[in-house]
């Protein structure tokens, strides 16, 4: 692919992940990161912090409007493919490779989804690009200042998503394993660049151990051991081929292979994500792996698919565009159109049926108490005037005050699959039957009566 043509496609493709994100309401998950950054700190108790104040930074310029809110992340689509092209430019020693690797990267639904959408995988994505690009550059010029580069991105890595430790060990095995990457543990750079990371992560770590480290021990108590099973690991690879489209996928994993041997310069590619697929995999013996889990691998594999398209069949290469390119838009097509199916996974997760619940609720109540992060999240974002208490969470709202002492009637509101009335009912009195608000009929309310806690929650 030449590189007009690249730039033509994926100028089109980011012009249309800025229109979506113009048009979709926000998940329940950015809605809650949107509250992060209405309340920045150097860490929460889900992820590190670099989600809230990209969304800050949007929102200032943008408002608090879906556009604000993921505006970071359409821009850094740009600097994302750049990174991908560069990195392979400097591997694969092919212009025509280069270009195309950019192109499966932004043709892939889960750049689509997770460049568009304001998670910490957004700017996990971004910052594992620009690692490894600073690092293919210092082999490919051994020029150790690339090093410092990389200590920048790494930093900036881990305060994005933890999954950066994945790359980090990765980047560690190749340098010993590789011979031509093994001499730079013999040069200050590698190690200039570690403590350049540690130095941007260090805010971070001070405010986990001010906290007893509660967002290492909510990730890391994810590993663990189970029966074995095969269900994870048959959803594990179909959510994969779906989010990376079947023929990228295909050519990224003939790419993979090809890249094993050592000393050749794709190895760099291989070793950081043959050390974090195996962690999935082991993870899905025994439990769920979700599908954006691997999302800061893609431009890797993007490199590595294109690195195949001269090892495999011409059909196989001939198809992968095109077909990418029609799931993408068929993907867009139903998020935007809201083109109608019997069980549609995009109304779920854009919460379309909400904004009509809550102002059903906000019609009949101006104290609400919730049990999730979603509903509550959801809830300060359509309705910010209502008193929402959130009840058995408090980790999660650090810089929320106690609620106190409730008095007179309020609403429990829940969407019914999430209802926790178990909760609610050693707290206070429940004086009615469900009531449906919306709609839907996917969310009820239940009226309470002079809650017991002197502390019932914390108030958002």
């Amino acid at each position: 692919m030449n590189k007009q043509a690249a730039l033509l496609i994926i100028t089109v493709l980011i012009a249309l992940r800025a229109v979506a994100g113009a048009v979709l309401p926000l998940s329940a998950d950015e809605a809650y990161y949107l509250l992060w950054s209405q309340h920045l700190q150097p860490g929460y108790y889900d992820h590190p912090p670099a989600i809230a104040f990209l969304i800050r930074a949007g929102t200032m310029i943008f408002g608090e409007t879906p556009l604000g809110v993921r505006a970071a992340g359409i821009l850094l689509s740009v600097p994302a493919s750049w990174f991908v092209w560069s990195t392979a430019s400097a591997i694969l020693k092919d212009a025509r490779k280069a270009a195309l690797a950019a192109v499966f990267f932004n043709l892939t639904l889960m750049t689509a989804v997770e460049m568009m959408a304001a998670t910490p995988d957004m700017p996990s994505i971004v910052t594992a690009a620009a690692f490894i690009w600073a690092i293919a550059w210092a082999q490919a010029t051994q020029d150790g200042r690339w090093w410092l580069a990389a200590g920048v991105a790494a930093g900036l890595s881990l305060l994005s998503k933890y999954s950066a430790l994945f790359l980090g060990l990765g980047v560690l095995v190749w340098l010993l394993a590789d011979a031509r990457a093994r001499i730079w543990l013999k040069t200050i750079w590698p190690w200039a660049g570690g403590a350049l990371a540690l130095l941007l992560f260090a805010p971070h770590l001070l405010w986990q151990a001010q906290h007893d480290w509660m967002t290492f021990a909510f990730q890391f108590g994810r590993v663990g051991g189970g029966n074995p099973t095969a269900r994870y690991l048959i959803e594990f690879f179909g959510a994969q081929l779906g989010l990376a489209t079947p023929f990228i996928l295909v050519l990224g994993l003939i790419g993979f292979w090809a890249a094993r041997r050592r000393g050749d310069d794709r190895f760099l590619l291989f070793v950081p994500l043959a050390v974090s697929l195996l962690y999935f995999l082991q993870h899905a013996l025994h439990d769920r792996v979700q599908g954006n889990w691997p999302g800061f691998l893609y431009p890797l594999l993007a490199i590595l698919a294109a690195d195949a398209i001269d090892k495999t069949r011409r059909w196989l290469v001939l198809a992968a565009t095109p077909v990418a390119a029609l799931l993408l838009l068929a993907v867009y097509a139903q998020v935007i159109f809201g083109m109608p199916l019997k069980n549609d996974p995009s109304a779920r997760l854009l919460a379309r049926d909400f904004p009509d619940a809550a102002q059903a609720l906000a019609a009949s109540t101006a104290t609400v108490v919730t049990s999730d992060y979603q509903t509550t999240a959801l809830l300060r974002h359509y309705q910010p005037k209502l008193t929402v208490i959130q009840i058995n969470d408090p980790q999660r709202y650090l810089w929320a005050r106690d609620s106190g002492r409730l008095r007179g009637q309020v609403v429990y509101f829940a969407e019914k699959r999430r209802a926790r009335l178990d909760l609610v009912e050693g707290r206070a009195q429940l004086i009615s039957s469900p009531m449906d608000f919306g709609a839907s009929g996917n969310y009820a309310g239940y009226l309470l009566h002079a809650p017991k806690d002197s502390l019932f929650g914390k108030i958002l």
